[in-house]
């Protein structure tokens, strides 16, 4: 399967990016993929490369390119309390600089060159996001809703907050259909649901039993086999549903 690095002009910047597409000489739905906040590495490679073999073109951004080109770290034994308090300390401003302005026109970069590639079949994408991806998938669908058909987002990042930025607010924007897979100990999303409820999105929002924080991630300690299964479960008869009708 091809798998390479590109490069996308942004208006700060260049975003280095990794995609992964089948090659079969075909159009395939496309797929922007947001990593967690432990980094563009080789268990996003995978995850990538695992949905592309499903049938996508599927592009994975580094969200911290303003830091510089991934990886930007390593990352520690997060099993213990020590190194990871310590490790989310240091990757707390980086997440902070990705304000809500800063996301959209990344977006609007990362779909852009998604959506003018050869490879790409015409018509709305699919975003999906970990962690605090799941709430740029959210923003992304926001500002672009013309563009975006389906989000998926797994363990998310807080979806609904005191700020006046947060991202429920942007219910009313939204056109995509909507499906979480929450880990037991994430917090429960009342504020959020309420929200698409009332602007009238389609959304599904599970529990996935037995799993923690960061349950789809195979390099840390919060790592479920069953979890993760259970999300390609979910995902993939979502996109196959969303993205794929002719």
């Amino acid at each position: 399967m091809p798998t390479r690095t590109v490069d996308i002009t942004t208006h700060d910047g260049t975003a280095d990016a990794f995609l992964a597409f089948p090659d079969d000489g075909e159009r395939h739905p496309g797929v922007l993929l947001y990593m967690d906040a432990l980094g563009l590495r080789p268990v996003i490679h995978a995850l990538a490369e695992q949905l592309a073999a499903e049938g996508y073109y599927v592009l994975a951004p580094n969200a911290f390119y303003r830091r510089g080109r991934a990886p930007l770290f390593e990352v520690p034994d997060l099993s213990s309390p020590e190194l990871r308090g310590a490790f989310f300390e240091h990757l707390g401003p980086m997440m902070q600089e990705l304000t809500p302005e800063r996301v959209q026109s990344d977006a609007n970069a990362y779909l852009d060159f998604l959506t003018a590639q050869p490879e790409v079949r015409p018509g709305p994408v699919g975003v999906v996001g970990y962690c605090m991806g799941a709430v740029l998938a959210v923003r992304t669908a926001a500002s672009r809703p013309d563009d975006v058909a389906a989000v998926a987002g797994f363990h998310p990042g807080r979806l609904a907050t005191e700020k006046p930025d947060s991202a429920h607010l942007l219910a009313p924007l939204l056109r995509a259909e909507l499906l979480f897979g929450l880990a037991e100990g994430d917090e429960p999303m009342p504020e959020f649901d309420k929200a698409v409820d009332a602007a009238g999105v389609r959304c599904t929002s599970e529990v996935y039993p037995g799993t923690v924080h960061g349950f789809t991630m195979s390099d840390t300690a919060a790592f479920s086999p069953s979890g993760l299964q259970l999300h390609w479960d979910r995902l993939l008869p979502f996109f196959a549903r969303t993205l794929r009708a002719e």
